[in-house]
């Protein structure tokens, strides 16, 4: 099984859709998988989720368990399951819980 770290990631992150800001933080966390790209979470509190909308997309992951996929509505349109959530990732991952990811191939994700 691949190794997953968790770290608190350094500054402030943003994530913008179609250049809206959608999400902006100082207490976002970076995830390590193996030799993939990290990839930075961000606390449900710190993201605008009225431009996000649950999707009825499934998936799960051996060690964070079952995920929840959201669309986001941005100016251009709708993005499709273009964030997700571990909302009840077991307690080695409880540093993520509840935080969304976002697909960076759909947005930008960026320390400002």
């Amino acid at each position: 099984m691949t190794e997953i770290r968790i770290y608190p990631a350094e500054g402030t992150w943003v994530v913008r859709a179609e250049g809206a800001v959608i999400a902006e933080t100082r207490a976002a966390m970076e995830v390590v998988e193996g030799e993939a790209p990290f990839v930075i979470y961000f606390p449900r509190g710190d993201v605008a989720m009225a431009f996000l909308e649950a999707s009825d997309r499934q998936s799960a992951c051996d060690q964070r368990g079952a995920a929840t996929h959201y669309h986001i509505t941005s100016p251009g349109g709708t993005l499709k399951n273009a964030a997700l959530s571990y909302e009840a990732a077991p307690d080695d991952f409880a540093a993520i819980r509840g935080y969304l990811a976002f697909d960076a191939g759909e947005v930008t994700v960026e320390r400002v």
